[in-house]
């Protein structure tokens, strides 16, 4: 019996299988596709806050020696600077999904976690044990605990009942690459039914095409009399497409999961979450949820933890994920020329000259700003991420993403040699005395008071924060970490 079994070879599902790998999980995963080969346009970057996550795993060199690194955002047609964010990475990175698919997959390959391809999931019967999983080839394979990361459409998600609320496309738009037949005008044009583009891809024949359709397509792989038609509509004229490379068809609705989980099943990127590709936000969010889940899971998994700190992946992920899908939400509203987009947008515009607008709105752009559960008056560290800090220590200088690269949680002495200790969970986590003199600021809030020591968890999150004492630090400890031994040893 495989320990996970994650359903999807795509961003989402390999990071969550690095993830466990790292933990010392036994994870495979089924991918239905025969090849890596995509088919059709896919995302063409991310932002900081993935790169951060990519960093903390020591990997974030691999994708950014083949992307390009763009430091603004887009809102309304506004460009936003970003270059002073408060991080190591303040840019976004376009990098198409097909080559962060295989920069992935070379280093779960490293880890050792296979990806058996051609392996379509269609069904399963989970029971106090583990689960079954059902193959459309008429095999079988068993597991402790299964992940969707098979897609927007995911079979999982429908066979585990869970309901897929939120809002119905309003509009679909055609992405192609075709070889065209006449002249073509080159850029991009807004109008009252969305936004086109005919831009070349390099050779003298073949054009990428952009066109929002008249009116929202069905739920199908689009064909070239569709793009014609299209193209007819908003430039009275199709060029003459033909021999395409790739035609997708992508819509604006927007919908969430009602559950994370059921079970021995969980949801992680587009089976959880779905959204208009406007803002490249896919990615990042399909990663944020697999370095979440990842950890919590394998805990579980080795039994160090109980399994309901698989509940707090929902509790921490759908909040945050449900207020970026409403951002995607307002900024398709955005992409049509009438009088009242044009309005909104030019008070839009205003508003994002103050600076602190523009930070507030680059920061949930790129990821930055999210907070899991934190007590009100605590330290504003809690629950956010921990910024990159160049820190001092007996053996030298070290960034503190470098201390996550093993996926294990890690306790920060910042007060003085001995000022913390992990006590009976030190086999757990990795625990560093050291010295920081720089000003401690954090995206969107600013500067915050210098902690004596932080508790950082393996997603890189604060779980805990001393301000000259260790009070509560046990308690962080055994919630996110499991019971120290000689409480596990009782319960026993």
């Amino acid at each position: 019996m495989v320990e996970v079994l994650v359903v999807g070879a795509g961003p989402t599902g390999t990071m969550l299988a690095g993830e466990l790998a790292l933990a010392g999980v036994g994870v495979e995963i089924l991918e239905r596709r025969s090849t890596s080969d995509l088919v059709g346009m896919r995302a063409r970057g991310f932002h900081a806050r993935t790169l951060e996550i990519l960093d903390q795993r020591g990997i974030a060199d691999r994708f950014l020696a083949e992307g390009r690194t763009v430091p603004a955002a887009s809102f309304a047609g506004t460009s936003v600077d970003i270059s002073d964010l408060r991080t190591r990475h303040p840019y976004t990175l376009a990098l198409p999904q097909a080559q962060v698919e295989r920069i992935l997959a070379g280093w779960v390959g490293e880890l050792g976690v296979p990806i058996h391809r051609s392996r379509e999931v269609v069904g399963f019967a989970q029971d106090a044990g583990g689960i079954d999983v059902h193959l459309a080839d008429g095999g079988r394979m068993r597991a402790r605990y299964l992940v969707a990361a098979d897609g927007g459409r995911s079979t999982i998600r429908k066979a585990a009942g869970i309901g897929f609320p939120g809002w119905d496309a309003t509009r679909s738009t055609l992405i192609a690459e075709v070889e065209v037949a006449e002249e073509t005008p080159t850029g991009m044009r807004v109008d009252e039914t969305g936004i086109h583009g005919l831009n070349p891809t390099g050779d003298d024949r073949t054009m990428s095409v952009l066109v929002t359709e008249q009116q929202p397509g069905p739920a199908t792989e689009p064909t070239l009399a569709d793009l014609s038609r299209a193209l007819v509509a908003v430039y009275g004229t199709d060029f003459g497409v033909r021999s395409p490379t790739s035609i997708s068809r992508f819509g604006d609705a927007t919908r969430q999961a009602a559950a994370y989980r059921a079970g021995r099943v969980l949801l992680a990127g587009d089976a959880a979450h779905v959204h208009s590709p406007t803002g490249g936000q896919g990615i990042g969010l399909g990663i944020e949820d697999a370095v979440n889940l990842g950890w919590k899971l394998a805990e579980v998994v080795k039994d160090i933890a109980p399994d309901s700190l698989l509940d707090t992946y929902q509790a921490e992920r759908h909040p945050a994920t449900a207020r970026v899908l409403r951002y995607t939400m307002a900024m398709s509203a955005t992409q049509r020329a009438d009088d009242r987009v044009s309005a909104l947008s030019e008070l839009l515009t205003d508003l994002l000259s103050i600076d602190a607008a523009r930070m507030r709105l680059a920061g949930l752009h790129h990821g930055l700003d999210v907070r899991y559960e934190a007590e009100d008056g605590g330290h504003p560290l809690l629950g956010r991420r921990m910024p990159d800090l160049g820190l001092m220590t007996a053996d030298g200088p070290v960034r503190v993403f470098s201390l996550l690269h093993d996926a294990r949680p890690a306790l920060l002495g910042l007060g003085g040699p001995g000022s913390v200790a992990p006590g009976s969970w030190g086999h757990r986590l990795r625990s560093v005395d050291a010295s920081y003199d720089g000003a401690w600021e954090l995206p969107v809030i600013g500067a915050v008071e210098a902690p004596a020591a932080v508790l950082v968890r393996p997603d890189g999150h604060v779980a805990w924060v001393g301000e000259g004492t260790t009070e509560g630090l046990e308690q962080a400890m055994a919630r996110w970490f499991g019971p120290h031994r000689s409480r596990r040893a009782a319960t026993r």
